[in-house]
């Protein structure tokens, strides 16, 4: 085929922007170096029939209806509200942090009217949020910092509160009620027969031919004429010229248990301080599924390895403004996505902008 579109990635981004572009007629290639589609996002069967996120737990939410509409095209949705655990000394305590985690850990017995004067108490003030740790000794004062956040953003980043910018601690709450969803939005769903199941319906349209187990590197001089969409670290792109921009990685241990029908009280245990890995996700609550055994998974995050996070700091924001000045300099090539344009972006984001950039390149190239 000699496509109008060589897109890189089958991810949310890339596959997004594939099928709003096949729709209006474009010929669209896709290419994944990875032996499936879905990115991060793709799940499968273990060996013992257990649905999993071999990448780790993905878990939907919006506020976006647009989004939300978008995605209910190819698939049906399990209702689903993400609860988390934070294990500190004996305790396995709900975070964010909230009414019930303040008075079980300190054996007290506030109302939610007193939560807040509480929480005015123990905070140390910060007139300039500049740092995650200013962000979160504002929030919450020195003992809950140490004891739920310091430790686990040392593990989940290489890094102290106090290198890592605002916006990472800023994405968590703090609740003065008794609300322990991990997240607020207006939609919270599974896609009821997994992510990779709405991936091949997203990808199922004539004007979509999609390459598996295919380097962009191998074939990007095969179609010259193909305007390109990158979703791919946007360093690796133009050969890390200016050096590489920090990724943070992960590797995973993952563990079938025979015998055993729930290994945890909710979807996701967090380990902030002793262990080595940072959180443990049992699957069967994400999915809903019914089998007599469970599937688990630890996660360790790592500096090497394939790139997970961006990492959110000045120096790496400042690297990244010269790649993005060599990508609104590039002719024929569209940068999107969480690794492409260097932003901490959950998955509901990336299908806005793809949408976004989609409908803008119809505009300029119709």
């Amino acid at each position: 085929m000699h496509p109008d579109y060589l897109i890189v990635g089958a991810g949310f981004a890339g596959s997004v922007c594939a099928r709003v572009l096949a729709e209006a007629g474009k010929a669209v290639l896709l290419v994944d170096k990875r032996r499936h589609i879905g990115g991060n996002a793709y799940d499968e069967r273990d060996a013992h029939g257990v649905l999993i996120h071999p990448y780790g737990p993905h878990i939907f939410h919006t506020n976006s209806k647009k989004v939300f509409e978008y995605l209910s095209r190819f698939t049906a949705w399990r209702f689903y509200e993400h609860r988390v655990l934070a294990q500190v000394g004996a305790q396995l305590l709900p975070i964010p942090i909230n009414r019930t985690t303040i008075n079980q850990l300190y054996g007290l017995n506030l109302s939610e009217d007193e939560v807040p004067s509480y929480l005015e108490k123990v905070r140390q003030p910060r007139e300039s949020l500049q740092t995650s740790e200013d962000v979160v000794l504002n929030s919450v004062g020195l003992d809950l910092c140490d004891k739920f956040f310091r430790g686990y953003t040392k593990k989940q980043w290489g890094l102290e509160l106090s290198q890592l910018s605002a916006g990472v601690a800023a994405r968590i709450p703090t609740r003065s009620n008794d609300d322990d969803r991990y997240f607020s939005d207006s939609f919270q769903f599974m896609p009821a027969e997994g992510y990779t199941a709405m991936f091949e319906r997203m990808l199922d349209h004539p004007g979509i031919a999609v390459r598996t187990s295919c380097d962009f590197k191998d074939i990007r001089d095969q179609h010259p004429r193909a305007h390109i969409i990158y979703t791919g670290p946007i360093d690796a792109y133009f050969d890390h010229c200016y050096g590489a921009l920090p990724y943070r990685s992960l590797s995973f241990a993952h563990e079938h248990l025979a015998d055993t029908a729930q290994f945890q009280a909710v979807g996701t245990v967090n380990f902030p301080n002793e262990h080595a890995y940072t959180r443990i996700t049992e699957f069967k609550h994400l999915t809903g599924q019914q089998h007599v055994g469970t599937s688990i998974v630890r996660e360790y995050p790592q500096a090497e390895g394939d790139p997970y996070y961006p990492v959110p700091r000045p120096e790496n924001e400042a690297l990244f403004k010269r790649y993005q000045a060599l990508a609104e300099a590039a002719q024929g090539v569209t940068f999107v996505g969480r690794l492409a344009q260097y932003r901490y972006y959950n998955m509901d984001q990336i299908v806005a902008t793809a949408l976004t950039a989609a409908q803008g390149l119809l505009e300029t190239q119709p």
